[in-house]
């Protein structure tokens, strides 16, 4: 089970890596924070599709072709959670090695945005409380850390759960067992 983790894990967390390096630099160099969201949460979505085909890979090759709702989620969990892994640790290189002042542009992005849109200064207050807050989290790296775990983990978690409940499935002896006892 390890290695079918660790390989689907990595697979998970190269992809969602990858989009989320290509959303970062894109940001980071052309402002375009709104599409590049999309980028993001879709490459995610993507990537958590080796989930599904780790859990389907555990089941039918190593598991003869069974698998609990339990163990399957399990499955998902752990390859979320190295994928979530990697994906944080390249985020923690790339944000403090290379684009160390990422999170001022995208706050001066977030308070452009609110002024081009002619908000009123209620909205401008709590625009500028979110950068405030922002700034804050980013100076930390413990938090830096934390809230990027939070971009990722979620998506895996749900996923992880989706795909337990479709992959799960009793062995054939248990199933007629159930069906002669009936």
């Amino acid at each position: 089970m390890k290695k079918n983790v660790l390989v689907f894990g990595l697979l998970y967390g190269l992809i969602v890596t990858a989009f989320m390096i290509y959303s970062s630099v894109n940001c980071y160099y052309n402002a375009n924070f709104k599409s590049n969201e999309v980028v993001g949460y879709a490459g995610m979505l993507i990537a958590a599709s080796f989930i599904y085909i780790g859990i389907k890979n555990y089941r039918d090759k190593f598991n003869n072709g069974t698998i609990t709702f339990g163990k399957a989620f399990k499955i998902g969990l752990l390859i979320t959670l190295v994928a979530s892994t990697f994906y944080v640790l390249v985020w923690v290189i790339e944000y403090y090695v290379f684009l160390p002042d990422w999170m001022d542009k995208y706050c001066t992005h977030l308070i452009t945005e609110a002024k081009g849109a002619g908000d009123n200064q209620v909205k401008m207050e709590k625009t500028n409380e979110l950068v405030d807050t922002y700034k804050k989290i980013y100076s930390n790296p413990f938090y830096v850390v934390l809230a990027t775990y939070v971009e990722v983990l979620p998506i895996g978690l749900i996923v992880s759960l989706i795909c337990a409940l479709i992959l799960k499935r009793k062995s054939k002896t248990g199933r007629l067992a159930t069906a002669m006892a009936s």
